[in-house]
C-alpha cells in the first residue's frame, strides 16, 4: 500500500471538516465533490453559493451534503471578527479593520479553523502560500513550543529498501530560505512528528545534514548544524537525532559505519533535514527527477492544520492535501 493510500485510509477512519476558502474555483469544487463522495473528509466551500453552485454545474461535481458557506451572511461573522480584533489588537488592527479582514474568506477559514469550527484548511489552487500562511501564523500561530512553521516532503520511493520501508521525510524545502540553529531544531522536531502521524514512521530516526559527517570539516555553517542538533537534543531527549551528517552517511550503511560508527542514526536515518532552503529544495526535486520518488508536501508547526497548494494543481493534488490534512488534525 502506498504513503497515500495509507493516508487515505486514515482519512476515511476519523474523518474531519476541512474548509476551502477558495470555495467557487473549479478544482476546488470537483475536489470537494469526491472527498464528500468517499468518505475521505467533510469539506465546506466558502463563497458566494450561487457561484459555488455554477461551478459544480460546469464540471459536473455533486455538492449534496456539502456545507456552502458565504462569510458575509455568516452569523458567526461577528464572533469571529470580535476575536479576530482581540488576538491582532496590540500589533495595530482596529475593530474596522477586523471588519474588512473577516469578508475575506481566507481569514475567515483560518479564523474557522482557529474556532475549532473547522479541523483544516486547504487552499492555493488560486492563492500563493503567503496569502494563506501571513494570517495562519497571525491568528492560528504555531504549536506550543514550536518557533517556526516549516515543510515536510514525504519523499515515496521504489525501493522499499530506502528509509522506512521506502519512506523519507526531507524538511525544509519550501518555507525558511536561511534557518538559524534553533529554528533547524525546531524544524528536526516538526518533522519527526510528521514522520510518525503521517508518514507511519514508528521509530523517526532524524539526520540533521551537512558537508562534513561529526567534525570531519570545520566551517561555520557545519557548527550551526552541531548547534542545532544540541538544542534538539535539549529539547527533545527522547527523540533520536544525530548530526552533522553527510547524506550518504544518513542513508548508507556501510558509509555510516565508517564516518559515524556508533551513531544510533548513521546509515539508518529516515528523516532528513537540510541546512538551508536551497538544499533542500534542490534536494527534493532532484529526488523526483531522477530516483522516481513521490513528493507529498505539507506545512507544520502550526497549531491548527493548514495546507498550500501549487496553483498549477489537479484536481486529485487537492484532494491528497486535504486527506493529509485531515490526518494532521487527527494528532493531539
Amino acid at each position: 500500500m502506498s504513503i497515500l493510500d495509507e493516508i487515505r485510509k486514515k482519512a476515511r477512519e476519523q474523518v474531519k471538516t476541512i474548509v476551502f476558502p477558495e470555495g467557487d474555483e473549479l478544482r476546488t469544487v470537483q475536489a470537494a465533490a469526491i472527498l464528500k463522495a468517499q468518505g475521505l473528509a467533510e469539506p465546506i466551500l466558502l463563497g458566494d453559493p450561487d457561484r459555488i453552485s455554477d461551478a459544480a454545474e460546469k464540471t459536473g461535481s455533486d455538492l449534496s451534503g456539502i456545507c456552502l458557506l458565504d462569510p458575509a451572511g455568516s452569523p458567526d461573522r461577528t464572533r469571529y471578527r470580535d476575536e479576530l480584533y482581540r488576538i491582532r489588537k496590540e500589533k495595530g488592527v482596529s475593530i474596522e479593520d477586523a471588519e474588512r479582514l473577516i469578508s475575506d474568506p481566507m481569514y475567515f477559514g483560518i479564523m474557522m479553523v482557529k474556532q475549532k469550527d473547522a479541523d483544516g484548511l486547504v487552499s492555493g489552487a488560486v492563492h500563493s502560500t503567503g496569502d494563506m500562511l501571513r494570517p495562519a501564523l497571525q491568528i492560528i500561530k504555531t504549536k506550543p513550543g514550536i518557533k517556526v512553521v516549516s515543510s515536510g516532503m514525504l519523499m515515496e520511493f521504489q525501493n522499499r529498501d530506502i528509509g522506512y520501508n521506502g519512506l523519507l521525510v526531507y524538511a525544509d524545502c519550501v518555507v525558511n530560505p536561511c534557518p538559524t540553529a534553533e529554528e533547524l531544531a525546531h524544524i528536526a522536531i516538526s518533522s519527526a512528528e510528521t514522520a510518525h502521524t503521517l508518514g507511519g514512521i514508528e521509530c523517526p530516526r532524524v539526520a540533521l545534514l551537512s558537508f562534513s559527517t561529526k567534525g570531519s570539516a570545520k566551517h561555520a555553517l557545519v557548527g550551526k548544524v552541531q548547534e542545532a542538533a544540541a538544542i534538539a537534543h535539549g529539547l527533545a531527549p527522547d527523540l533520536i537525532l544525530d548530526g552533522e551528517m553527510q547524506f550518504d552517511a544518513a542513508l548508507v550503511p556501510e558509509v555510516g559505519l565508517q564516518k559515524a560508527g556508533g551513531s544510533p542514526v548513521a546509515g539508518r536515518a529516515n528523516v532528513l533535514i537540510f541546512p538551508d532552503l536551497q538544499a533542500g529544495n534542490i534536494g527534493y526535486k532532484i529526488t523526483q527527477r531522477l530516483a522516481g520518488a513521490e513528493a507529498i508536501a505539507v506545512l507544520q508547526g502550526l497549531a491548527g492544520p493548514c495546507n498550500d497548494l501549487s496553483r498549477g494543481c489537479s484536481v486529485e493534488d487537492i484532494v491528497n492535501t486535504a486527506c493529509a490534512t485531515a490526518v494532521q488534525a487527527q494528532s493531539p
